[in-house]
């Protein structure tokens, strides 16, 4: 009797130590990554099982403003952090993850390949191009009989990454839509249908003929809906790809910052498409000696090793070599200064 209970005070022990060295981490983000980051969750937490890793996909502007108020272990998202955000009451850095593309995406009978070009789209985005007929389409559409139809604005809710992306393309494609509209996750549409969700965009386009609307490139090709090549900055179409994405990229590696605030959008090179972005990781700098964030350093370690050859598998366009290692050197440098 004796024995047992030592034992089943051994087994107590054992358990409530191995709880206390597990970490579960919480971060809240974009859910424009999000179908990657489940898969990268996934797999790092089995291999892990010391550390458990969670991301609800609240949207870029409120994980901003969690993680700028302590909340949450990591944010994640499309909008580039200000030099405000970045030395606030919570410092933050922004480590990129991987690459991702916004397409335009619409329901035509036929599913014609269009091309688009940045005034038009603001142009469709302002309400001032209404019918899919309209010259100015019909004009970057010449092999194509476009229909007679009404075209159906939609567009994201407020605090979204895809947001911020389209509309810093717009605005530098058309300055009416610079100054009416302008950069922002939570733009002031004048016309169209909300969808919160990427999932929610595709829904309502493909549920709606003539709609017009955006999302990241892999919720796109995954859906089987329409989406059209765009006009880059050297004057040519270019639909999205991995490699078209990564061109994006790769034209400014060698400019880019130690902290990574750069704008992918409209980078040069007759090869890129040109709504380009990384999606960020935002980090608390602070917690770095922690034990906390030993283990999320641990979990970026991973995803940007072995988390990019899964990237790869699923269809995104990963960090070129050169920023992987720049991303590598920053989050190693953090840690070595806390």
């Amino acid at each position: 009797m004796i024995f047992k209970t030592m034992a089943w005070f051994s087994l107590v022990f054992a358990t409530s130590a191995l709880a206390q060295q597990r970490i579960s981490l919480v971060g809240s983000g974009s859910n424009v990554p999000s179908p990657l980051y489940s898969v990268w969750i996934e797999d790092f937490n089995k291999k892990n099982p010391q550390i458990q890793v969670r991301y609800l996909p609240l949207g870029t502007s409120a994980s901003i403003q969690q993680i700028s108020m302590g909340s949450g272990d990591f944010g994640g998202g499309e909008i580039i952090l200000s030099k405000e955000e970045m030395q606030g009451k919570v410092p933050l850095m922004q480590i990129p993850t991987v690459l991702v593309g916004i397409v335009p995406i619409y329901n035509l009978p036929g599913d014609p390949e269009l091309n688009f070009s940045g005034d038009v789209l603001a142009q469709i985005f302002l309400g001032k191009i209404t019918n899919w007929k309209d010259p100015r389409l019909a004009k970057l559409n010449p092999k194509h009989e476009l229909p007679d139809l009404q075209i159906t604005v939609v567009h994201r809710t407020v605090g979204k990454g895809s947001n911020y992306i389209l509309t810093d393309f717009l605005a530098k494609a058309s300055s009416e839509f610079r100054s009416k509209v302008g950069k922002s996750p939570s733009p002031p549409w004048p016309l169209g249908l909300e969808a919160n969700r990427g999932e929610d965009m595709v829904a309502k386009v493909a549920s709606t003929q003539g709609a017009l609307g955006y999302v990241e490139w892999n919720f796109a090709k995954h859906s089987g809906i329409g989406y059209g090549a765009v006009e880059n900055a050297a004057g040519q179409f270019v639909r999205a790809s991995t490699a078209s994405i990564s061109a994006a990229c790769k034209a400014l590696e060698t400019t880019m910052p130690n902290d990574f605030r750069i704008s992918l959008v409209n980078a040069p090179g007759k090869d890129v498409y040109p709504i380009t972005s990384f999606t960020w990781i935002y980090v608390p700098t602070s917690e770095w000696s922690s034990e906390r964030g030993r283990a999320l350093k641990a979990f970026l370690d991973w995803a940007l090793d072995n988390g990019q050859s899964l990237a790869e598998d699923q269809g995104y366009a990963v960090l070129p070599h050169a920023v992987q290692l720049k991303a590598q050197a920053a989050i190693a440098a953090a840690g070595e200064s806390h």
